[in-house]
């Protein structure tokens, strides 16, 4: 299968749209279903240290690329610090035990989980991932789960405008306001949970597109998010879906088709 379409981040970087999100993938069922989006094309993976599974990620990610199956180059690898790691020194402490739980030498995005206004410790903790990417550690730096102003803030602050944020985006949730001052401010806007929960795929305009194009509702759904200039990360453990998923890039939606997604927001 083809891998996903690429975007280009505000610091040149290019990301593949279509991306594995891994949260609730554990032990080796988590393992063979990263050895197998590998193995269809993905080379998105998105994990977090409060997932848990960063070792998992990482040893598919070594052993892929040991068996010749792709090249470490061609994977965009996304981890997080979570509140508790948000700090001048907590933050750079953090990416360390990321990296080790990874076992790479580099990560290709790394992102402040959540703005923990109460701790107040986020636009310190993404200074440090600043300096993480100027010692060569980090390609990408950006934040996830920010509103305007904190978003703001941190590119105020630090001097440095985040990459991505990656939020949750799906139909009938399109984002639209944060997703103007992305645009503005040149951030790349991640959907986690694309596909929403059961009752978005359900949605009778989704169902009506779909068979008008001839694909599936999450595909349709993808192809949206997409289609607004998104990277997607959906998340799957079956074999159907996570094809599915990644062959969302080559659906076609006309604009009054997206027009008509983007309006379940009302």
């Amino acid at each position: 299968m083809t891998p996903a379409p690429t975007l280009t981040l505000n610091d040149g970087t290019e990301i593949p749209q279509i991306g594995l999100g891994t949260w609730q993938l554990t032990g080796e069922e988590g393992y063979r279903v990263i050895r197998e989006a590998l193995s269809l094309g993905y080379r998105h993976l998105d994990t977090a240290s409060a997932y848990g599974n960063e070792e998992i990620v990482g040893r598919a990610v070594r052993d892929a690329v040991a068996a010749g199956e792709v090249t470490r180059g061609e994977l965009f690898i996304t981890t997080k610090a979570w509140q508790d790691e948000q700090g001048t020194e907590a933050t750079p402490d953090a990416f360390r035990r990321s990296l080790d739980r990874l076992g790479l030498d580099y990560v290709d995005l790394y992102l402040v989980h959540w703005p923990h206004e109460r701790q107040g410790r986020y636009v310190e903790a993404f200074e440090a991932i600043a300096r993480l990417q100027g010692l060569g550690l980090v390609q990408s730096v950006g934040v996830a789960n920010f509103y305007e102003s904190v978003l703001r803030e941190v590119a105020g602050e630090v001097g440095v405008v985040p990459a991505t944020n990656q939020v949750e985006l799906h139909p009938g949730f399109s984002q639209a306001a944060l997703r103007e001052v992305h645009a503005e401010l040149g951030v790349t806007t991640v959907a986690w949970s694309p596909l929403g929960r059961g009752e978005v795929l359900a949605h009778r305009e989704l169902d009506r597109v779909a068979r008008e194009v001839g694909a599936t509702p999450a595909q349709v759904a993808l192809r949206w998010a997409m289609s607004l200039g998104c990277v997607v990360i959906p998340k799957s453990a079956r074999s159907v879906r996570l094809s599915q998923n990644l062959a969302a890039a080559g659906v076609r939606l006309t604009r009054e088709q997206i027009l008509a997604i983007s309006a379940l927001d009302d």
